[in-house]
């Protein structure tokens, strides 16, 4: 496997995870029967809670476009040690993005955001 490979795949892992503090959050606040039904009036998750929830669903989001240029690149042959390290930085920068934006870390969240979308740019020039 390509070091690309294998650091979505490790993006991929911390998709599988990042999810789970803010549900038990959730159950936590709901109970389990709210949690997994449609409550009228819920009580709402607690504020870091509610910003790892918005920090999955941009990652979510920015992972489509990761996965493809990864995976482009990995079928049209191209790996070199720009694209090896705009994955290995990208992993970081979103794993930073998901802990200060839970933390409530504004400057810091926007500069973990922007160095991961400077990661996908670079991917796409070396394809392009």
């Amino acid at each position: 496997m390509t070091s690309e490979l294998t650091s979505l795949s490790w993006i991929l892992a911390l998709h599988l995870v990042i999810w789970i503090p803010y549900i038990l959050n959730l159950i936590a606040v709901r109970g389990l029967v709210n949690a997994v039904g449609y409550p009228e009036n819920p009580p709402p998750m607690a504020p870091w809670a509610e910003r790892m929830k918005a920090a999955h669903y941009n990652a979510v989001e920015n992972l489509v476009v990761f996965s493809a240029l990864v995976l482009t690149a990995h079928v049209l042959g191209i790996s070199n040690g720009t694209t090896v390290m705009a994955c290995q930085v990208y992993f970081w920068a979103r794993l930073a993005h998901a802990v200060l934006y839970t933390f409530g870390v504004p400057w810091g969240r926007t500069l973990a955001f922007a160095v991961a979308w400077l990661c996908q740019v670079v991917l796409l020039l070396q394809i392009i």
